[in-house]
């Protein structure tokens, strides 16, 4: 399905400022949807909100169904009752531009901990109904989520394919059953965290929705090897039967982002035939739990779905893969029938073959076009504007794995520069707006959707570059300021996106 002419900002709520070290669904979180409306954007693009394992990245979670407890806002626990003022009295002294998870886990968690606590001891009968009604509403996932959570804490982090017993680590019935019995009360607290996840999403997405504002989600194609996911559905991956090791891992071969060894993302590859026999079952519960939580959604290497990267276990790069199959058009078509319409952005970047552009548009979803692809030194003249087909993608100056503009620009040689000014038809001492110019050419595409990082609404360089992919260490951690969101932004993107007609009607 197309979309109507709009333009959003891309932000991950990590990203919201707020004292307790990390954004959360806080009153920040409020005051951003209120700056997305006031300036008549109508999208608000975010990140996967899942727990984030190694490295925090969202695209390596521990669960592709759950909500990241840290975005659960310490106050509004308070407001229900469930930490005090002297809980939040004591906060440390946290770094406001950028986010030191190592810092910022242990002392949330805590607070969570005190808050579980609370709520067992003093919650009222209609409370515990509806964490009650909650996990029903869950019960795909949840039950599989809560007590991986609680075998990760008793196996001290340990990844699942070296806990004891085997019979745990192989998801035997009878062995589940002893240690959700020894595990009761961390099994509940995990629970408990989903259920004051969900309650403050919902209430935020809700706020953002009566403001003419739609979320604009993100699916990752592929799920992390220590997830609860692959550890309850070890049969729908490619895993060593002995050691549910991956035997073969995800990726793509030599690339714009890594041209000499491609890159290996080591994510177990589904066994599609498998996944087939059960139509799809896993992946129609996560579609449907992941609409719950947004409007739109990107599916994230989208191209995976006609035709995926397989590289052997042991390969230290992605250049030794092979192209296997991928379940196509009947993937989606059993999808649908299950959930009806599919709000789906199809991120098509990267190798994009005849086969995946026909397999987008079968469904008619929208690709992605990266303005500063078209401009580089070896341009993809596919993304230069006059060369777009229809109307029928969303267009960026750059997305979460790229530069920032003002970051691009400084290291685009002087041939490059020249060669942009002039599609812009602007002199190049207007450099300084360089992030401005490159939104302006964004809004003004015939795209049915525009949307921007808010760093590059910002004007920041790459140090606050949200993702270098290939880079393990450093990312996910940027954050902005209050103060950040000016009356003079506003009014500046107000007028941008009046004068090209993406304002709400």
């Amino acid at each position: 399905m197309s979309f109507p002419r709009s333009s959003g900002i891309l932000l991950h709520p990590t990203s919201f400022p707020s004292r307790y070290g990390i954004g959360d669904f806080g009153a920040q979180a409020y005051q951003f949807v209120d700056f997305l409306a006031e300036s008549g954007q109508q999208l608000w693009q975010v990140l996967p909100l899942s727990p984030t394992g190694y490295g925090n990245s969202p695209y390596m979670s521990y669960s592709a169904f759950a909500g990241n407890p840290m975005l659960i806002c310490p106050e509004h626990l308070q407001q229900k009752g469930l930490l005090s003022e002297e809980d939040l009295v004591q906060i440390p002294d946290f770094p406001k531009d950028y986010v030191d998870f190592e810092k910022v886990i242990p002392v949330k968690m805590k607070w969570f901990k005190t808050a579980y606590q609370n709520f067992k001891n003093n919650a009222t009968a209609e409370q515990h109904q509806e964490l009650e009604k909650f996990c029903d509403r869950t019960a795909y996932w949840i039950e599989d989520y809560a007590l991986f959570m609680a075998l990760k804490e008793k196996h001290h982090s340990a990844a699942w394919n070296s806990w004891e017993p085997i019979a745990v680590r192989k998801h035997q019935p009878e062995a589940l059953e002893t240690v959700r019995q020894e595990l009761s009360d961390r099994i509940s607290f995990y629970k408990f965290l989903q259920f004051e996840f969900d309650q403050q999403w919902q209430a935020l997405k809700e706020y953002a929705n009566e403001k003419n504002v739609q979320i604009v989600g993100d699916i990752p194609i592929y799920v992390a090897h220590d997830s609860a996911d692959v550890w309850a559905h070890s049969e729908l991956f490619y895993l060593e039967e002995q050691t549910g090791e991956t035997s073969l891992m995800a990726g793509v071969p030599p690339d714009y982002f890594a041209p000499e060894t491609g890159q290996l993302w080591g994510n177990p590859v589904y066994n599609w035939e498998k996944l087939k026999e059960t139509e799809f079952e896993w992946w129609v519960e996560r579609f449907r739990t992941t609409f719950d939580a947004v409007n739109l959604l990107r599916i994230d290497h989208f191209r995976g779905f006609e035709a995926f990267w397989a590289v052997p276990k042991g390969e230290k790069t992605a250049k030794n893969g092979q192209w296997l199959k991928g379940p196509g058009i009947e993937f989606f078509e059993v999808i649908g029938n299950k959930l009806g319409k599919l709000p789906i952005i199809a991120e098509d970047l990267g190798l994009i073959t005849p086969e995946v552009d026909a397999l987008r548009e079968h469904f008619d979803f929208p690709g992605m076009k990266i303005l500063q692809f078209a401009f580089e030194t070896h341009p993809e003249l596919h993304f230069l504007p006059h060369n777009y087909k229809n109307q029928n993608f969303v267009v960026y100056p750059g997305t979460h794995d790229n530069d920032t503009t003002v970051g691009w620009y400084q290291q685009l040689p002087a041939e490059a520069k020249e060669k942009l000014w002039r599609y812009l038809d602007k002199p190049q001492s207007a450099e300084k707006e360089i992030h401005w110019e490159l939104i302006r050419l964004g809004w003004s595409t015939i795209a049915n959707q525009a949307i921007t990082q808010l760093q590059d609404v910002l004007g920041l360089g790459n140090d606050a570059r949200m993702n270098a992919p290939g880079k393990s260490e450093g990312n996910w951690s940027w954050r902005y300021q209050p103060e950040d969101l000016s009356p003079e932004l506003r009014s500046r993107l107000k007028t941008l996106t009046a004068t090209y007609q993406r304002l709400p009607e």
